[in-house]
């Protein structure tokens, strides 16, 4: 291992990774994860491992009211929030086709998504499998803080509206990939109720930093939007892999992926099985590290843990901002910062990439 494998390896967890997610992991997240694979045990119904469906409908509904979800909302444990995405649109596509597409297929692709052009890949990847089509995905422009702009968004629906597509969904992002940008959620969500449209809110990076209060106001009309999904496993402690979907009317999501063959048949009611709310049938216990994460550290100690992150990154952005040579792009808002070498104050876009390719290298 140390002289085939280390030598290669990408190291996530080292001090000095700063690509893509912060090192995130921890001791407790760890062992749990020893114990899911020693354990060995297959998740994808109450009756193929009891304890492990139950923890996760409990786990998922502590985090839910932890970061301010509608209680009446229910949650299951993915692998990654491309999975929840895919999950989102294809409810979203039998809704509005009152599950006739499951069975007949698409008869006249007139659908529409919208997103920004900031907007994570996963979700042009979840079109084209579920049939759309990345030729209708609206990718709208960004304002200048790079979130969706809200007003070329409705001007968009008004157009596709009149030319007879149909608007199927709005995917927004609570922090975009490339610079933790925040669509307006909010506005976003009044929007997607006004045109009945289907509203998936992708907070799978910064969803975390909802455990802090003075940030609950960002997604306070969530009560409108469908869906919901953040991976823990970005922010929160736990190891890789960890996402978590939540949904508005979970019956839908349920109608939309259940499949009932003899060897699946159960008898048993009133229980969640989560073969039916997710795209795998094989399931890993991953209930079981985010449970040992919450007890070891408390919902205090996550706060306190997020909250020193965002600390840091203002200390830090205060010291860009007084610097001679290097200049902020973007707010600093969590705990990230977008910021770029500018020692002569150049104005032109090109020579300032080229600039800070060759710093970068």
């Amino acid at each position: 291992f140390n002289k085939i494998i280390m030598p290669g390896i990408t190291h996530w967890q080292s001090p000095n990774f700063y690509a893509f997610f912060p090192a995130n992991n921890s001791y407790p997240s760890v062992i749990a994860e020893m114990l899911t694979a020693t354990l060995g045990a297959q998740c994808m119904m109450w009756d193929t491992s009891p304890a492990a469906a139950e923890l996760e409908q409990k786990v998922t509904d502590w985090i839910k009211d932890s970061i301010g979800l509608p209680s009446s909302w229910s949650g299951v444990i993915n692998d990654t929030a491309s999975t929840g995405t895919i999950c989102s649109l294809l409810t979203a596509r039998e809704t509005l086709s009152n599950f006739n597409t499951n069975k007949k297929g698409l008869d006249k692709n007139i659908y529409r998504v919208y997103c920004s052009k900031e907007t994570h890949s996963s979700v042009e990847k979840a079109v084209k499998i579920i049939g759309i089509g990345s030729d209708n995905l609206i990718k709208i422009d960004c304002g200048s803080d790079l979130s969706m702009d809200i007003h070329k968004l409705e001007g968009q629906i008004r157009k596709d509206l009149k030319e007879n597509y149909i608007p199927l969904a709005i995917v927004s992002t609570y922090g975009t990939t490339g610079t933790v940008a925040f669509d307006p959620i909010n506005e976003i969500c009044l929007l997607a109720k006004k045109y009945k449209i289907w509203h998936h809110v992708d907070a799978a990076y910064a969803g975390s930093v909802l455990f802090l209060d003075e940030f609950k106001d960002d997604i306070k009309n969530i009560k409108y939007a469908d869906s919901f999904i953040f991976n823990p496993h970005k922010w929160m402690l736990t190891n890789f892999d960890c996402s978590l979907y939540y949904v508005k009317d979970k019956s839908c999501l349920i109608q939309t992926l259940e499949i009932h063959p003899e060897y699946l048949k159960t008898s048993i009611s009133n229980i969640n099985n989560y073969k039916d709310w997710s795209l795998q049938l094989g399931r890993r216990f991953r209930a079981l590290k985010l449970w040992f994460v919450i007890r070891s550290y408390g919902v205090d100690g996550i706060k306190k843990y997020l909250k020193n992150h965002i600390e840091l990154a203002k200390e830090l952005s205060n010291k860009i901002s007084s610097s001679k040579h290097f200049e902020l792009t973007t707010k600093q808002k969590i705990n990230m910062i977008n910021f770029r070498f500018n020692p002569d104050k150049r104005s032109k876009i090109k020579d300032l990439n080229t600039l800070n390719e060759k710093l970068v290298k």
